[in-house]
């Protein structure tokens, strides 16, 4: 039973939410909050504080504490919140391998929980209708989040070696989506037209982030070890989810993409990644029966009220149709091709 928990990531939106739910709970004594910066938002009775992964110094808050459960939420899926790819990979990779040699050192840690990704499943053309957690990719991630999420269960299959008698379980999440919180998928079905694969209709799941809360604080009380799936019922493809948040579609050829993916990121709108490309030109599905056999969790929202719950919550967006033209016009100029344009791509919400 989790007595002395401490949360990586606090001053992110799920690792905040899940700190202040375990404070109020009657059954922990104590809750602490690690990041570099102070949590934007009030993490309630929970203990804030400032640390860096990255610093072996770590282990002696988790020894002079007596900390007995650590969930590691502090692994970044986009590189615009990070500062760039580099601090990104850093945070990932390094902070993780610091934490988990901390974790080791320290005898009073017996659980470890580990926010993980679908990520590590890649998206590709060869991939099953559905990944089972015995599964591996079928296209392996070579960069970006999708590999440092690979990296990271590695690292923490290590620890599990190492530190026998702990016990680990690692949440591979969907997409986790809502009203609240910001990835770089929903910075994309926010921007006024959505650039699509041309040619293709991905099949995407998600989670809602009140899901993704109470899939993490169940993982911190509970006993589970192992890994699972987490993923809100059915799915939705590219285009469904165009339609439910008003949005328009430019369909556009996979070597345009990189060219616009780079205006987005440089304007600062949003993460147009190789990883984010793959996955909204393939899609992925992942099989939720041991969720639901082993780990006793049934997802309050399905993936379309997942979805939708977000779309509600869409605010007007920067006008983009003019942009997103000139780049197409750019493109094709320099490639002599000329791919079908829309008339008008005004924001039709």
């Amino acid at each position: 039973m989790a007595r002395v928990v401490v949360v990586t990531g606090v001053s992110r939106h799920l690792g905040g939410r899940l700190a202040r739910a375990l404070a109020v709970r009657d059954d922990v004594d104590r809750v602490i909050g690690v990041d570099v910066i102070p949590p934007p938002t009030s993490i309630g009775g929970a203990e804030f504080v400032r640390a860096d992964i990255r610093n072996p110094t770590i282990v002696k808050l988790l020894s002079q504490s007596g900390v007995d459960t650590v969930v590691h939420m502090n692994v970044i899926a986009t590189p615009t919140f990070a500062g760039g790819r580099t601090t990104q990979k850093e945070i990932n990779v390094i902070g993780t391998m610091q934490l988990l040699a901390a974790c080791q050192k320290a005898r009073s840690v017996q659980r470890l929980v580990v926010k993980s990704s679908a990520a590590v499943y890649g998206s590709g053309p060869r991939d099953p209708a559905m990944f089972t957690e015995d599964m591996t990719a079928k296209s392996t991630p070579r960069s970006g989040f999708g590999k440092d999420s690979i990296e990271v269960e590695a690292y923490v299959r290590g620890f599990q070696r190492r530190r026998p008698d702990a016990h680990v379980l690692m949440l591979r999440f969907a997409n986790v989506i809502g009203p609240s919180i910001r990835t770089s998928l929903t910075d994309y079905f926010s921007l006024p037209v959505l650039p699509v694969p041309l040619g293709f209709d991905a099949r995407m799941q998600f989670v809602h982030e009140d899901d993704a809360v109470a899939a993490l604080l169940r993982a911190t009380l509970g006993e589970d070890v192992g890994i699972t799936n987490i993923a809100g019922d059915g799915v939705v493809t590219l285009s469904q989810a165009a339609a439910i948040a008003g949005r328009l579609t430019v369909p556009v050829p996979r070597f345009i993409a990189g060219p616009l993916g780079g205006l987005v990121r440089q304007a600062s709108w949003g993460d147009f990644s190789p990883d984010q490309l793959s996955f909204l030109t393939y899609g992925r599905g992942m099989d939720t029966t041991r969720m639901r056999s082993r780990f006793g969790f049934e997802p309050t929202w399905t993936t379309r009220g997942a979805f939708e719950s977000f779309a509600h919550s869409l605010r007007p967006g920067l006008p983009l149709g003019h942009v997103v033209s000139g780049v197409l016009g750019d493109v094709v100029e320099a490639r002599g091709t000329a791919p079908t344009r829309p008339d008008e791509m005004a924001r039709t919400r």
